[in-house]
């Protein structure tokens, strides 16, 4: 029988694309989210694409009767927890409600996960935990110094995760470490969608692109970077859930605590995006040079040569595939 695997905060943004991967690699994939940032539309569109009913339970992962309530009624046999905040920005502005919902979330999730004897997980975690780092490429054993608040809850649940797994050897725990998540699913079924103003970059140029909008900001041209803009790794999120079907497999198999990055291995500049942007929308895209963002860093990309090792993984979309992607789903979002 198909193994049931939890996804907490799967009707989001990521968590819904690493359900159409779980169900087309033959698991049963089962949603627990609290639609703060997130809508429960998701739902019947994860069916036309999956051609099956996910099963979602509406609550709230720090919720402990709910969480205990999903291990009991269900023979769930892993869990990827994806459920979280993750604006870099309104983390500096509201620490309190990222540490209780990101390290409170992941430690009310473990204590179910005990409790039912459930003990493979795969943690959505970020490149956040390295902050600027010292070189680039970053391989999984750079130095780990968080810039941000979000980034230190990150650290700080991947630190919970590998004292409970040196504690108990049954654990088996994936550390993905997401670089910059961008796309759309190719049916333009599923996509970003912010349930306020969007914080990251390639969703902010869909709706300018979309919209009466008159330009993007870009946070800083004076970086140390070749023309002064921020430098990150987007890589699609289409590949991003291949990586977790693939650590799920490769988590049956090797016990204890496994870090991975998951990006492309190189690194495009806002401009470069901008430019690739409007490519995919054949129109132009006005700019503002605003004040950088505290918690931002000038350039960051992913080492990805050890999922590649281990799991067989590796990117397979540019960055003109991430904006064509990304704007068909902007034009049909609300169709």
């Amino acid at each position: 029988m198909a193994d049931t695997i939890l996804v907490t905060g799967g009707a989001g943004y990521i968590g819904s694309h690493i359900v159409v991967e779980l169900a087309g690699a033959g698991y049963i994939p089962m949603i627990v989210d609290n639609f703060a940032t997130s809508s429960p539309s998701v739902l019947p569109r994860l069916r036309r694409i999956t051609d099956q009913p996910i099963p979602c339970t509406a609550g709230d992962v720090r919720d402990r009767a709910v969480m205990k309530r999903l291990f009991a009624e269900h023979a769930i046999s892993a869990v990827i927890h994806c459920a979280g905040l993750k604006a870099v920005g309104v983390g500096e502005a509201q620490p309190v409600a990222y540490y209780d919902n990101n390290v409170g979330g992941a430690i009310t999730l473990v204590e179910a996960m005990t409790g039912a004897g459930v003990k493979t997980l795969v943690f959505s975690s970020s490149a956040a935990v390295y902050g600027q780092p010292e070189k680039n490429p970053v391989p999984e054993n750079a130095l780990l110094r968080p810039a941000s608040v979000y980034g230190r809850t990150k650290r700080m649940v991947e630190q919970m995760l590998e004292d409970v797994a040196s504690l108990d050897a049954q654990w088996s725990i994936g550390l993905l470490r997401y670089f910059n998540p961008a796309g759309a699913h190719s049916s333009a079924q599923i996509g970003e969608a912010p349930s306020a103003t969007p914080n990251n970059l390639v969703p902010v140029l869909a709706q300018v692109a979309d919209s009466d909008a008159p330009e993007i900001a870009v946070y800083g041209n004076d970086w140390n970077t070749p023309d002064g803009t921020g430098v990150r790794d987007y890589v699609h999120v289409m590949d991003l859930a291949a990586g977790h079907v693939a650590a799920m497999a490769y988590l049956k198999r090797a016990g204890g605590v496994t870090t991975l990055n998951l990006g492309t291995g190189s690194g495009h500049s806002v401009i470069e995006v901008v430019a690739a942007f409007e490519r995919a929308c054949g129109r132009p895209i006005a700019r503002r040079i605003a004040p950088r963002r505290p918690g931002d860093v000038a350039i960051c990309y992913a080492d990805p040569s050890r999922a590649q090792q281990l799991l067989g993984w590796r990117a397979t979309r540019d960055l003109d595939a991430i904006c064509a992607d990304a704007w068909r789903w902007q034009v049909n979002r609300h169709r």
